[in-house]
């Protein structure tokens, strides 16, 4: 066992810690607004300005108008909402659904839940890459099919879909179409309009927000039954009194990422890292996902012919994953990289690394060191 040293968070993918300036924008609804936002005096309307202000910051980072900005409890809820709630108000309209067969739980299990009560749901293949084929998707589109579900980038290998295309197909179709772009939110440049999306997924606790907020943008126009049924809250489409306390980190997370999506601080970072790990283990570490169409802070690699799981346990003051936080603790092929079709003597041996905004050089420097004596 190696010697426990310093803790080093290299798990960004599956949970990011709570910005400072975050926390500080929730504090004065900890400590003084407590109104309802909905009542119509002194103790409602500073916090129903605090709801605006809010939902206009998610709005400004993904390109659409506030109004299109639905709050949620998080990344599954918004996913949930977008494919349940299109699918009970559009289904006299066509009962197929099309997605990937790589696509996180929260999309999966919700198609799956859909089929029992009459859709028909086909999931695409992907190639080596983890890559979805324009020509699969056009080849499943039939005259049923209503909605098309995507994730914008795959959480454990981050590898990026070809989002813009895939809803040049939609638009040709008239099929709505959704991504789920929790892991590229803060990451990458998310513009609802380039990306021709009629429908996207934002998680809070990926981008430096609390966990329990999320965000569903969907395009005016789109129609979608709630999940929720109460009061009018939300613009009619998820009942109950808003967080506002969640919604402001949320927000001042959006804020705080639109100045920053771009940097390249956090690639650099990356590379220094995939190249260490090549020139230390030589062809017994492979990447895996797509080489340059990938997440800026995502490094999946697999230490040929080693366990992930029993490598990380080595390294107990290290914080990564063997692929998505949902799998944890099961020691068995991801079903992503068994979809992309990597050998079971490589992908068992997978890791996946997630650098964030307060990883330093000298971290990536003693994990190289812990993983060579493993060596």
């Amino acid at each position: 066992m190696i010697q426990l040293m310093e803790k080093i968070y290299l798990d960004y993918n599956a949970s990011t810690p709570i910005a400072p300036e975050v926390a500080e924008a929730m504090k004065p609804l900890l400590d003084h607004f407590f109104g309802n936002p909905s009542a119509l005096h002194w103790a409602g309307l500073p916090v129903k300005e605090l709801l605006h202000q809010a939902r206009a910051q998610v709005a400004e980072l993904i390109g659409c108008t506030p109004r299109e900005v639905i709050f949620t409890s998080g990344g599954s809820e918004a996913n949930n909402l977008a494919l349940k709630g299109f699918y009970f108000k559009n289904r006299h309209k066509g009962n197929h659904i099309i997605t990937s067969k790589i696509e996180h739980p929260a999309i999966i299990n919700p198609c799956k839940f859909l089929e029992q009560i009459g859709a028909k749901v086909t999931y695409v293949d992907v190639d080596r890459d983890g890559k979805v084929s324009l020509e699969t998707i056009k080849k499943a589109i039939t005259k049923e099919t209503i909605l098309i579900s995507i994730m914008h980038s795959n959480n454990e290998t981050g590898t990026l879909q070809p989002i813009k295309e895939i809803g040049e197909i939609a638009q040709e179709h008239g099929i709505t179409f959704h991504t789920d772009a929790s892991q590229s939110v803060g990451k990458v440049p998310v513009n609802v309009g380039d990306l021709k999306v009629d429908m996207l997924t934002i998680a809070g606790h990926k981008l430096y927000a609390p966990k329990g907020i999320g965000a569903l943008y969907i395009r005016e126009g789109i129609h979608l039954e709630p999940l929720i049924h109460g009061a009018g809250h939300e613009f009619g489409l998820r009942a109950g009194t808003e967080n506002t306390l969640l919604a402001v980190g949320l927000g001042t997370a959006c804020e705080i990422a639109k100045q920053q999506v771009g940097n390249t601080g956090i690639k650099d970072l990356t590379d220094y890292f995939w190249n260490r790990l090549k020139d230390a283990f030589g062809d017994q570490v492979v990447l895996n996902g797509h080489t340059e169409d990938r997440l800026p802070n995502t490094l999946n690699v697999s230490f040929v012919r080693r366990i992930g799981q029993e490598l990380l346990d080595s390294i107990p003051q290290l914080a990564a994953s063997t692929g998505s936080a949902c799998h944890a603790g099961s020691i068995e092929l991801s079903p992503v990289l068994k979809e992309m079709d990597v050998p079971e003597e490589v992908g068992m041996g997978a890791i996946r690394f997630s650098l964030g905004r307060y990883t330093t050089k000298v971290e990536i420097d003693q994990v190289m060191e812990w993983f060579k004596e493993l060596k």
